[in-house]
């Protein structure tokens, strides 16, 4: 096996990871403050990638734009979500909530469907390639993982250095005493559904630099099931996790697909897949909360 090809494929793991990282960040907040499993996750992030889009295709607007834009509506449809349907379900059993936005995922993929069609659709925006192991890295792609590495910066910086951010994490350690601080805990609430789902949006645009010709709204079935794996392996409730969880995901399926298919296999796909939920099982059983989660 050549070692140069296989270098490039980790490269474009790591790449990959990045996005499937900031992604993940999202889901994991909204766990992590308010102990509500965004099953729906997808469809959010199918919204992101319609949007950088139809901003591209229809106004020439390029995906750094739409990132902002995402970022925006994302933010103000999690606290819409959260006052109109999610503060209803605080305190009710959980299945209540998990059923409630499975719900609202496939109503937004259905709404979408009617909208748009189930064909796939596509915009192409060139940036060039630079020449790396005797190949070539596209410079979108690349710029999308620098992008979501430098939003998970951000999203630790909030948290960590602002005043919001040490109300979320007050919150997170506990409601009450919060409250009883004089924290808003609703607000605070709502300030994170935002947030998580802004986040997911972005990520929705930043997908669609490293593949921009797949977008149709059943596009994110398959990574709401990535996203699950990638928050418990970095530890549900942590961002910090959740994106050090995407890139080790996203380094195992684009390596071990690489390696899968130099042997032959008929679906390398498909064994990255079951490799990667291998290592995630082999995780829980010596580390159940994570990989930086306590």
């Amino acid at each position: 096996m050549d070692l140069e090809p296989l270098l490039f494929n980790i490269t474009a793991g790591l790449i990959l990871g990045s996005i499937y990282g900031i992604s993940t960040i999202g889901l994991s907040l909204i766990f992590g403050v308010m102990r509500i499993v965004n099953v729906g996750h997808g469809s959010f992030i199918m919204l992101g990638a319609y949007i950088a889009y139809w901003l591209f295709t229809l106004y020439g607007l390029v995906p750094l734009v739409s990132l902002a834009v995402a970022f925006t509506l994302g933010l103000a449809l999690g606290m819409a979500i959260f006052y109109i349907m999610v503060r209803r379900f605080l305190g009710a059993p959980e299945i209540s909530s998990l059923m409630a936005m499975f719900g609202l995922g496939v109503m937004l993929e259905e709404i979408a469907k009617q909208f748009w069609g189930i064909d796939y659709r596509g915009y192409s925006w060139y940036l060039g390639a630079i020449p790396y192991l005797g190949l070539r890295l596209q410079v979108t792609s690349i710029l999308g993982a620098v992008l979501g590495l430098i939003a998970a910066i951000a999203i630790f910086l909030f948290l960590f250095k602002t005043g919001v951010g040490t109300s979320i994490r007050a919150v997170v350690q506990d409601p009450v005493g919060a409250y009883i601080c004089g924290i808003d805990v609703h607000r605070i609430y709502s300030t994170s559904v935002g947030i998580g789902l802004g986040m997911t949006m972005l990520g929705g645009v930043l997908l669609t630099l490293y593949n921009p010709t797949g977008i149709n709204p059943y596009m994110g079935q398959p990574y709401t099931l990535k996203a699950f794996v990638i928050a418990v392996l970095g530890g549900l409730g942590s961002p910090l996790g959740a994106y050090i969880g995407g890139l080790i995901f996203g380094l195992v399926e684009s390596g071990v697909t690489y390696i899968f298919s130099q042997m032959g296999s008929p679906s390398p796909g498909s064994l990255a897949l079951f490799l990667g939920f291998m290592l995630l099982i082999i995780l829980l059983l010596a580390k159940p909360e994570g990989l930086m989660r306590r």
